[in-house]
């Protein structure tokens, strides 16, 4: 073979890698509105970033026929580009491609690709659409999602790790994305479960659809699986991009920073009269946090799961935080099995990859309930109590309304190595609310009361002015100071500048045992 047949065999063997599995199955693709792997990877890319490894890989199955249908690239398209001018590393899998499933040969591609970022210090980005293990394979494509769960798990807390599911993924493949940091699905087209909805009628005579058993808003509302739900492929990618942009290379960097054009000094005059007079009224959590953060832009992650505790990332003065706040608006901002979890996390999340965790605090306890008791809210909120005990990233929290019993502890108290915390003048630090307390505390002085209903009111009246303010806190300590709500952003952005430098460790160990 001379040098010219050499070269047309090679643009031969690049024009089957750039055709997938053929025209048909790309129509097939794009006729539900899907995109194909090399076109997400264009969307998600800076232009002409992309370099390509192990794009002449087939797979060495001889069985069922297999050693006659070989498709340059098996399935995966795997490489490096950059996104916004930073580095990634990418896999998509192909599903025009003996429908995207693993094969030894391609999970060996997606394991270069995780060795490389975790060498080189840049996230990991994936894109599956897989119809799971190549069943002609055998024990073989089992091995492969093996190396890669492995993979995932020695990366996690190293690189950021984003996976979008953009089709199937089920069986075994669920456990890859379980193990990222961050977890995309698009509505109406992918869906993640362990057994499909035959194996579970078999079994269980249980009947459910796809979508009901494991499509995006069951695992985004419903199981917490998913931390985000977009509209369509495209609107996936624009997640991936987004959450990128708050996102540090790895964990000895910091995360990026952004030219801030909104005031450092900005007060708010409308956070005056945000919290309602009455304590038992609700407000919208989210509004503060808007109100605060630059520009008003705060990036919600799992909107749809446990919605009584909101966490996102947002900036302050261009700096990247991670923002954690009880939800008034729903079950009064109370800590519940779901919410704990979720928080804890997220709060895990920041402080593997130096992100500041910024808290706003009104919460009235614990969930009370023997659901929650028997299904386990001792050992699910000690997981939230443990990641803001083990965090050492700049812990910065502003207690708006309620701080009561153990959920004032947990929620980034002083008592756990919080930075900086500050409250509003509306502020309730107490073991309880004043109608419990003074239900257990004055028991037999109201009973003997000549009015009951009016001593009561007397009572709770006192308990309020005495405790549940913020200036016992105040004067403990506990607090570093009480605040005007208008002064709320100012405040956060000079504490951040000063715990800029922190360094806090832990005392050796090879790793802790939270309650998981």
């Amino acid at each position: 073979m001379n040098r010219e047949q050499r070269l047309v065999e090679l643009r031969r063997r690049r024009e089957q890698a750039l055709a997938g599995g053929g025209p048909e199955r790309v129509a097939k693709l794009h006729a539900r509105g899907a995109l194909t792997a090399r076109e997400r990877l264009e969307l998600l890319l800076d232009p002409g970033s992309l370099v390509e490894i192990g794009a002449h890989v087939t797979h060495r199955s001889h069985d069922f026929g297999m050693e006659k249908k070989r498709i340059v690239g098996d399935g995966v398209v795997a490489g490096w580009g950059t996104v916004e001018g930073r580095m990634v590393y990418v896999f998509a899998q192909d599903f025009t491609v003996f429908g995207g499933t693993m094969s030894e040969a391609n999970g060996r591609k997606i394991c270069a690709i995780m060795d490389l970022a975790m060498e080189n210090g840049a996230p990991v980005v994936g894109l599956n659409d897989s119809g799971g293990a190549r069943i002609q394979e055998g024990v073989s494509s089992l091995g492969a999602y093996a190396d890669v769960f492995l993979r995932n798990t020695l990366a996690s807390g190293v690189v950021p790790q984003i996976s979008a599911i953009l089709g199937p993924c089920a069986g075994g493949a669920v456990y890859s994305p379980a193990i990222t940091d961050f977890t995309i699905m698009v509505e109406g087209s992918s869906y993640m479960f362990v057994t499909g909805p035959d194996v579970i009628k078999a079994v269980t005579s249980e009947e459910v659809s796809f979508e009901d058993l494991g499509g995006a808003m069951t695992h985004n509302a419903k199981s917490g699986v998913a931390h985000f739900a977009a509209k369509d492929d495209a609107d996936c990618i624009r997640h991936v991009k987004r959450l990128l942009s708050f996102l540090p290379a790895n964990n000895v960097e910091e995360p990026p920073r952004v030219a801030c054009t909104d005031p450092v000094e900005r007060r708010d005059p409308g956070l005056a009269t945000l919290v309602p007079d009455a304590p038992d009224k609700p407000y919208d959590m989210k509004d503060l946090v808007r109100r605060v953060v630059d520009h008003g832009d705060f990036f919600e992650v799992h909107e749809h799961f446990a919605p009584n505790i909101v966490v996102g990332f947002a900036r302050l003065n261009g700096r990247t935080v991670g923002i954690v706040g009880n939800q008034p608006k729903v079950l009064a901002g109370v800590l519940d099995i779901d919410s704990s979890v979720k928080g804890a996390r997220f709060v895990r999340f920041c402080d593997a990859f130096n992100i500041p965790i910024v808290t706003f605090e009104d919460v009235p306890g614990f969930l009370p309930g023997t659901r929650q008791e028997w299904g386990g809210i001792i050992r699910h909120g000690a997981k939230l109590l443990y990641a803001y005990c083990e965090a050492t990233v700049p812990k910065l929290t502003v207690v708006v309304r309620k701080a009561y019993g153990g959920a004032y502890d947990v929620m980034s108290s002083k008592h756990i190595r919080g930075d900086h915390n500050v409250a509003w003048p509306s502020a309730e630090m107490a073991v309880m609310g004043a109608e419990g307390a003074v239900n257990i505390l004055y028991r037999e002085e109201i009973a003997k009361a000549a009015d009951p209903a009016a001593e009561r009111r007397r009572l709770v009246a006192e308990y309020n002015d005495k405790f549940a303010s913020p200036w016992i806190a105040a004067e403990l300590g506990f607090l570093d100071d009480v605040i005007e709500p208008e002064d709320t952003r100012p405040r956060l952005i000079a504490a951040l500048e000063m715990l800029r430098n922190k360094r806090q460790s832990l005392p050796f160990k090879k790793h802790g045992n939270p309650p998981l």
